[in-house]
């Protein structure tokens, strides 16, 4: 039958989103999300070229919002335990 689907990031317990990754591939893309912006930092100083910072943030963090959208669990808001067993 159908293969189960691996998430790379599960949704968090309380709220809207995703919480920490629980895959590799989740992992990675974190990593290589926080070098981009540390990266960003460095070469294009916020202080200097305020503009190109916020263009460099708000495209990589819309990335990675799209990527956690495709590869974790659906989206909803979240009161706690829904009812899975522990």
């Amino acid at each position: 039958m159908g293969e189960v689907k691996q998430y790379w990031f599960p949704a968090k317990r309380y709220g809207w989103g995703w919480g920490v990754p629980v895959t590799w591939q989740g992992w990675l893309v974190l990593v290589a999300y926080l070098l981009a912006m540390v990266g960003g930092a460095l070469l294009l100083n916020p202080a200097h070229s305020p503009l190109g910072f916020l263009a460099l943030t708000t495209v990589a963090t819309s990335i990675f919002i799209l990527v956690c959208y495709l590869t974790g669990e659906p989206p909803r808001w979240r009161w706690g335990d829904d009812g899975k067993a522990k």
